[in-house]
């Protein structure tokens, strides 16, 4: 687990850095004193605590900046958290996708509790990246990222995997898919298998995904999917509801 913290107050920065390697002595921490530091290191973090206001450039201006890095480079998403003396920027740090806002003075229990949390969502975000489909579709082999992967519709005897950029037809069965895809995606309806890290809001019939689109969860599986989307995120799955 790659962890940055960018603080220009030496004092804050190394506290911060403390109670990380306390918490895992594993992580390798990378302590930057400014954003543009942190940028030009070159380094792809999973997880960066970032002070708001610092001389060079604040911590929002950095976080937009590694956001419009990691959507030119379609790569996973840097789990960012705010380090602030000041309440103002809360509703700014929606903009950018901000796991946490901590304000100074920290707590360390505090700290350590949005820690854990944001470990486990990298490290299961980290585990899924790992984790390929194999789909044959008109006699090439494809291989599709699960992460990348909306969710799988049935039409026509085929199986139509929707994905952020496009979509892949081949021939096969639900059944089969949902058990290759296993725990992290559900069957909330005959015709669709949803990618549970893509969800963005529920109601007891609907499933809205991270692109807006809305998928039909039928009314007998509303229980079963709160049960295993609740399981999901204790285990440490990506929640975006």
């Amino acid at each position: 687990m790659k962890i940055a913290v960018c603080d220009d107050q030496a004092v804050a920065r190394e506290y911060i850095v403390q109670m990380i390697q306390e918490y895992n002595s594993d992580a390798e921490v990378f302590s930057f004193s400014s954003g543009m530091e942190m940028l030009e290191s070159g380094r792809d973090f999973d997880i960066s605590f970032l002070d708001i206001e610092m001389h060079d450039m604040s911590g929002m201006e950095t976080a937009k900046k590694i956001r419009e890095k990691q959507e030119r480079n379609d790569a996973g998403k840097n789990i960012l958290i705010f380090v602030t003396a000041y309440r103002d920027y809360m509703e700014e740090a929606f903009d950018v996708n901000a796991y946490h806002y901590l304000i100074k003075p920290i707590e360390k229990e505090r700290f350590i509790s949005v820690l854990d949390r944001a470990w486990k969502d990298a490290a299961a975000g980290w585990e899924q990246s790992r984790q390929y489909l194999l789909i044959k579709e008109q006699g090439v082999q494809k291989k599709i990222r699960l992460r990348d992967i909306l969710y799988v519709e049935s039409y026509n005897r085929k199986v139509v995997i929707h994905t952020m950029r496009d979509t892949i037809e081949a021939y096969g069965k639900m059944q089969e898919m949902e058990q290759e895809l296993g725990d992290s995606f559900f069957r909330c309806h005959r015709c669709y298998l949803v990618n549970m890290e893509k969800i963005s809001a529920y109601t007891i019939d609907t499933i809205q995904l991270v692109n807006g689109e809305k998928l039909i969860l039928a009314q007998k599986k509303y229980a079963e999917f709160v049960q295993k989307y609740m399981r999901y995120a204790r285990d440490g799955g990506v929640v975006n509801v």
